[in-house]
């Protein structure tokens, strides 16, 4: 990794002392996500392969530009898997680019996100200095986790160089239960299932229809589903549409996509479980047991977000749209000091992914 990483730190000192700035790339799977590119482009994929792996321990390490498909079959000959599911959105995507953008699939509620399997990782900052933080055992991780900081932190603290990962087995039996219900009849029905000890793994609710899934131990997942009822889907199928969700290639998101090019916008709410259905116009759906909810519509940007705001939660602009106000709900005025304070001490020249996650950083 030495000569690809060098290469990199040169790029940095070079865009620092011309005062430059450089937008952070991998397999560019998610340059729509957060704001607008932003400098000349630093490619991190020189960065690539599987560094070490440990299946006896549940843990991996790979560089930055290593892509996640090969990650994951690496981990699929083990029986083992990311367990947060990251959307891939297309074949190019990379561990970095899964890290910056910090997002997670359909078994995000059960399992946890991204940050959650971060532990330990390498980086260049601002200043062109190659640092790392954490190891690759949660009892590293001591004073400030700078390694899970990085997730969900879309570039602009630094350059993500490699991050070595939490893995766990791939459950041992699945199914998935359909139920025909309307929007506020499934949150009830999510919210009282939540509760008990059920083996849940993933839901998402549309268009009358809200979809289960269980995983785990076969004879929990075989319980569950007595206890449950609904109408079994076959698992061939039951596999496609949960990736289709995970990857925005199923048919809400086939269809929003066709809208965002039409006019509309499509904003993830991250809300309360408890969240009642929000009276907002468009298509809604609804997963991680109410906690996530995607909606395509024309709502403007302040309404849809003083809605969000008024249950607790706040709303991304994730595709389509305006985005130079901000992709991101604004935040308090103490989370924005905190904000700059960090971006002042990784990147104090503002050389890095100007603008993507919010217009001030």
């Amino acid at each position: 990794m030495s000569t690809a990483l060098d290469h990199l730190v040169d790029q940095v000192q070079t865009a620092r002392a011309a005062r430059g700035r450089l937008d952070i790339r991998g397999g560019s799977s998610k340059a729509f996500y957060g704001g607008p590119p932003k400098g000349e482009p630093l490619d991190v994929r020189s960065l690539a392969g599987i560094s070490s792996y440990e299946p006896s321990e549940l843990v991996v390490t790979a560089r930055a530009g290593t892509p996640l498909a090969e990650l994951e079959a690496a981990l699929a000959e083990q029986g083992q898997c990311l367990p947060f599911e990251p959307p891939r959105f297309a074949d190019t995507g990379t561990v970095g680019g899964m890290v910056a953008a910090g997002l997670s699939g359909p078994a995000r509620a059960a399992v946890g996100g991204v940050r959650d399997y971060v532990l330990g990782a390498t980086m260049i900052n601002g200043r062109a200095e190659v640092l790392s933080f954490g190891g690759t055992v949660m009892k590293n991780v001591a004073g400030y986790d700078v390694s899970r900081l990085l997730a969900g932190s879309m570039g602009v603290l630094g350059v993500i160089c490699e991050v070595s990962l939490k893995v766990l087995p791939q459950a041992v039996a699945t199914a998935t239960l359909r139920f025909e219900l309307g929007q506020a009849a499934a949150l009830v029905r999510l919210n009282q299932w939540g509760g008990q000890p059920l083996p849940l793994s993933a839901s998402a609710w549309w268009d009358g229809m809200l979809v289960l899934r269980l995983a785990g131990a076969r004879a929990a997942v075989q319980a569950a589903q007595a206890a449950l009822g609904g109408e079994l889907i076959e698992p061939a199928l039951a596999a496609t549409f949960w990736a289709g969700l995970r990857d925005h290639h199923d048919e809400f998101f086939i269809g929003a996509l066709k809208a965002v090019q039409g006019g509309a916008t499509l904003w993830r709410l991250s809300l309360p479980q408890t969240a009642p259905p929000l009276a907002l116009s468009g298509e809604q759906l609804v997963e991680w047991g109410g906690a996530q909810r995607w909606l395509c519509t024309s709502t403007p940007a302040a309404q849809l977000r003083e809605a969000a705001a008024a249950t607790g939660g706040h709303a991304t602009l994730f595709r389509g749209g305006d985005k130079s106000p901000g992709a991101f709900a604004p935040l308090s005025l103490p989370l924005e000091r905190i904000q700059k304070q960090l971006k002042a001490a990784f990147d104090p020249d503002g050389v890095f992914n100007a603008g993507r996650l919010y217009p001030w950083m």
